[in-house]
């Protein structure tokens, strides 16, 4: 019997869902609603869900809450039809060595016959039934691989919990990779505007560098991956500052005991007027025109988003039409407002190899089917706003 091309339905979804936890109540009613809503909007098959900072920062009285976030999710009445799922969440924070605070759910709809797991043990696939679950240590469990970056990968004296987790999948006869991804942050405002590129970002260069080579390693035979989670990529603030503030005066204010930058102040003098372009400390990022990072989805400013350029070789993203994901007010009443913080950016990612853009389904007449956004635009959804792929898979069935 020949194989016939078809195609399958997916919706993949990376959500850092620190401050849900922190934060219980409206938002995560909310947050449900939004992802019900664009589940019920596209009507997937395959759904995979990659959550970061599980339990958000303080997990050890929060993480119960989280537990019943995910349960919540999966007995809930909109997912129904999705028959078999399977949930991998690491919560074991006494494993300090290993603890990322990551979680993974996958979703399969009743109508999709074919769809097998790999254990990464016996390297073979096996075929998904029922509902699996595996929440505290994963370190047993074969269908996930899963690491903490090494210490000597981040300069800050605090280990961090930044690390990935892997899955792999067989829908129908095509195998995919979904890596699960949670990289270096931004540790101080002042330290990112030093260089350009800054140090963090030479962390993080150095983060994914690993997870892809280890995705790419042949002693697994590679296949095509998808990365989705929080890069923590940031936008280049240096170019961005000297660019939006040519004929500004800037201020270093420093501690007067060590000598140390406190602040940065650009300031503009218009006739007798002064007026603060940018106030920038270590956790604290205002800026005079903080609509520009809203207005046409942030547009003029994807020029300084360039931390993917490093791996075009091997990955590539939808376009972004979106607003920068990150960091949103975590006040219930201003959900389309940014925090003054950081500057915003495009935290929130999904990459792809090369081999998985071409398996993706694009129509001929240029329309495009496929749908690369943000949930709740006009909700809060905590300081993250959750970003999701919609696609067709390019499937064979016997």
């Amino acid at each position: 019997m020949e194989n016939m091309e078809t195609l399958t339905d997916v919706l993949l979804v990376t959500a850092n869902v620190g401050s849900l936890f922190d934060n219980l109540g409206e938002i995560q009613s909310d947050w449900l609603r939004e992802f019900f809503t664009t589940v019920d909007t596209y009507k997937p098959r395959f759904i995979a869900l990659h959550f970061q900072e599980v339990g958000g920062k303080d997990y050890k009285s929060n993480m119960a809450h989280a537990e019943t976030f995910f349960w919540i999710i999966e007995s809930s009445s909109e997912m129904k039809d999705f028959d078999r799922v399977c949930v991998y969440i690491d919560t074991d924070f006494k494993a300090e060595d290993n603890f990322t605070a990551l979680g993974s759910m996958y979703f399969i709809h009743k109508s999709l016959k074919n769809c097998q797991l790999y254990d990464f043990n016996t390297k073979e696939f096996r075929l998904v039934t029922g509902r699996n679950k595996y929440v505290g240590s994963l370190d047993v469990v074969s269908a996930v691989e899963k690491e903490k970056f090494p210490r000597n990968f981040w300069s800050d004296k605090k280990w961090s919990r930044k690390g990935y987790m892997r899955t792999r999948w067989m829908i129908h006869d095509q195998g995919l990779d979904l890596v699960n991804v949670h990289l270096f942050h931004d540790a101080s405002n002042l330290e990112a505007c030093k260089s350009s590129p800054s140090v963090y970002s030479t962390y993080r260069q150095k983060a994914l560098q690993y997870v892809i080579s280890r995705v790419c390693d042949s002693s697994y035979s590679p296949l095509p991956f998808f990365v989705f989670g929080d890069f923590n990529f940031r936008l280049d603030t240096l170019s961005l500052l000297q660019s939006l503030s040519t004929s500004a005066e800037v201020q270093t204010v420093k501690k007067d005991s060590t000598n140390e930058v406190e602040r940065i102040i650009y300031e503009e003098r218009d006739n007798d007027h002064k007026q603060v372009l940018f106030h920038i400390e270590t956790k604290l990022f205002d800026y005079l025109h903080h609509m520009l990072f809203r207005e046409n989805n942030g547009r003029e400013l994807l020029k300084y988003d360039n931390e993917t350029a490093a791996f075009q070789d091997v990955t590539a993203e939808e376009k972004i039409l979106f607003p920068p994901s990150y960091p949103y007010s975590e006040d219930y009443t201003k959900p389309t407002q940014y925090m003054n913080t950081r500057c915003p950016s495009w935290c929130d990612r999904i990459l792809m190899s090369h081999s998985a853009r071409d398996i993706i389904y694009r129509r001929e007449d240029g329309e495009s089917n496929v749908v690369y956004n943000t949930l709740g635009p006009n909700v809060c959804m905590g300081d993250h706003k959750p970003v999701f792929l919609f696609f067709a898979l390019k499937t064979n069935i016997q």
